[in-house]
């Protein structure tokens, strides 16, 4: 699913409307912060969860 740009500015207007504009700012940075917090958890358990590559010698 993707969201044009009529979307997102629907999405933004009614945040406006509910939180207020001065609260835009700490709320998205808020989410931004979760966001990346949230991919770098997921990109450690993908990492745990990958068996390790042997080099050619530890193959022998």
């Amino acid at each position: 699913m993707t969201f044009g740009p009529v979307e997102i500015f629907l999405v933004v207007l009614i945040a406006a409307l509910i939180f207020g504009p001065k609260k835009l700012p700490e709320l998205g940075k808020g989410l931004g912060q979760g966001l990346r917090e949230f991919r770098s958890s997921t990109r450690e358990v993908k990492r745990d969860l990958e068996p390790p590559v042997l080099s050619q010698e530890e193959q022998r």
